[in-house]
């Protein structure tokens, strides 16, 4: 029975597409770096989480002026994300509660001497 129910619910989602619960938990993001800095680090990590998780960019850095897509897996259900980044020089800023259900760019700059995260 719970397969028969399972196999409704992935049909009716490939019938309606993204709609209703399945697009609440579209998580996909476009971070953008326009702080005039290179950033050596990014964690995005779930808010209830303790943990920062592993870097996402791995090996790689994103030089300002650079556009970065981040993905999930499609078994993540969170909405609510917490960003830190870590640039060349090792000072770090950190975004909380970031509802990533309904942000599609994240986009850094800086202004004096801080990081402003802007969403939309």
């Amino acid at each position: 029975m719970r397969r028969r129910l399972f196999l409704v619910a992935f049909a009716a989602a490939s019938v309606f597409g993204s709609t209703g619960a399945f697009a609440q938990a579209q998580q996909n993001f476009s971070l953008i770096n326009r702080t005039g800095f290179q950033i050596n680090e990014v964690y995005v990590s779930p808010s209830a989480s303790n943990s920062w998780g592993r870097d996402i960019l791995g090996d790689g850095v994103m030089p300002s002026g650079t556009r970065r897509n981040i993905t999930f897996p499609q078994r993540t259900r969170a909405c609510m994300f917490d960003l830190r980044i870590v640039y060349e020089d090792g000072d770090r800023s950190e975004a909380r509660e970031i509802n990533l259900c309904e942000v599609s760019n994240v986009t850094l700059t800086f202004t004096g001497r801080a990081t402003r995260f802007s969403y939309d």
